[in-house]
């Protein structure tokens, strides 16, 4: 489980440099020590950029390039609780779009944000294979299928015990 970080604290460089020095063995390492960095500290903090570079010889600007071209990579620490809305064509052609109009505006705010009080960060996905359940939805992981706005809700005020709207 990812450790969760306030913004502004940079993580420990030696830990970043532990995780490094474990893959970077591996043929074409980049993306796996990405992976592994946010899987342990929740995102990829900015000051990870350079150690990553200089451990791989290669620039920050490449290092920077990967991380802003993979959607999956989080620049700033998730919620508590990740909420994946599908936007592949059979969840569109099925309302997806509707409810994630919704489902923002419900928890007040824009893809790839996270609520005031740290609890939901809403993401973008572009297909859960989970297209005879359009529109889909992973929560946590979990994946839920023929959902509306009221359906989704409900289980957004699940995830955390209370309700989000009150």
């Amino acid at each position: 489980m990812a450790r969760m970080m306030q913004a502004a604290q940079a993580p420990d460089s030696s830990e970043i440099k532990q995780i490094i020095a474990e893959r970077i063995d591996l043929e074409g390492p980049l993306l796996p020590i990405l992976h592994a960095l946010q899987r342990n500290f929740g995102h990829i903090h900015e000051t990870m950029v350079p150690v990553i570079a200089e451990a791989l010889n290669l620039s920050r600007a490449e290092v920077h390039g990967v991380v802003t071209f993979y959607h999956d990579f989080r620049h700033d620490p998730p919620g508590r609780h990740i909420v994946k809305l599908c936007r592949g064509e059979s969840c569109q052609s099925m309302g997806s779009e509707a409810l994630a109009r919704s489902t923002l505006n419900h928890l007040k705010i824009d893809w790839q944000q996270t609520t005031s009080d740290r609890e939901f960060t809403v993401e973008a996905i572009y297909c859960l294979g989970l297209c005879a359940l359009s529109p889909a939805a992973l929560i946590d992981g979990n994946p839920f299928g023929r959902l509306d706005p009221a359906s989704l809700e409900a289980l957004i005020e699940d995830a955390c015990g209370r309700r989000t709207g009150e």
